[in-house]
């Protein structure tokens, strides 16, 4: 069959990875709960806002690293907090002399404190910064295709298009337009923000979704460590539902057993 999909490693900046979950580090209670839960999500690239979480830029107060060692996770440091090109490509010059020359960033520029909606001209003006100074450069972004090609071709080795607002919760609000991201991208894409529960990010996955990121999902569920390992099953469900092919959709039913050699 020349439709059959066969899977791919997922592989980011030459690098390949085993989970397709990416993990964020803010909003547990403690960083106990915070370990706990990365651990039972199986992620292996884990997220830290820069402006708001002490990676050694805060001697002398409690080090994320010292839960999330950089030998155990590929950390990914993030723009979270800046509002313009010029604080985000900062932002992103400091984590690179933290991490040790670490290339490696998520990019994002909000436009607003109310909506955490990226402001994609900002977007676009720190990606091109950043890209030509050597970093290898995740983006999210807004649903635009539009936007999503132009983030690639500048350079960007992901496009990160919001599934819902940040926090929100509300599973995949666009799908058509996430699905014309996929089916134009270069890249990889993969869903960042708006995902709820374990259905969101298996729909998401099932679209043809390289991977997704979540945080709020897991770090404000009742019990977020259990969240962890329903989403770690979730991304892998989604994943192999892709690959399989769902059955078509009809409008009416069709016998599950042949109906040719009944017993009359």
């Amino acid at each position: 069959m020349s439709n059959v999909r066969s899977d791919k490693p997922f592989t980011l900046a030459g690098r390949t990875f085993q989970s397709r979950l990416l993990v964020g580090t803010g909003k547990y209670r403690d960083m106990d709960e915070t370990r706990q839960a990365i651990e039972a999500s199986g992620a292996e690239i884990v997220t830290v806002a820069v402006r708001r979480t002490n990676i050694g830029q805060n001697p002398g107060e409690p080090n994320l690293l010292d839960v999330l060692p950089p030998d155990r996770y590929t950390i990914l440091p993030n723009t979270a907090g800046c509002y313009d090109a010029v604080e985000a490509v900062r932002t992103c010059r400091l984590a690179r002399e933290l991490l040790d020359g670490h290339n490696l960033v998520k990019l994002e520029v909000l436009a607003d404190q109310k909506t955490l909606f990226p402001n994609v001209i900002e977007t676009l003006k720190a990606a091109e910064v950043l890209v030509k100074d050597g970093f290898d450069v995740m983006v999210y972004t807004s649903d635009d295709p539009i936007i999503a090609r132009q983030l690639a071709e500048v350079g960007c080795i992901a496009v990160m298009p919001l599934a819902g607002l940040i926090g929100t919760g509300l599973g995949i609000c666009n799908p058509y337009n996430l699905q014309i991201i996929l089916e134009e991208s270069k890249v990889p894409v993969l869903v960042d923000a708006g995902v709820g529960t374990a259905s969101d990010a298996t729909i998401a996955m099932e679209m043809g979704c390289e991977a997704v990121l979540m945080n709020s999902a897991i770090a404000h569920a009742q019990q977020p460590v259990m969240m962890a390992e329903a989403m770690k099953h979730a991304i892998v469900a989604g994943r192999l539902a892709y690959l399989a092919g769902r059955m078509p959709k009809k409008l009416y039913a069709s016998a599950s057993s042949p109906l040719e050699g009944l017993i009359k």
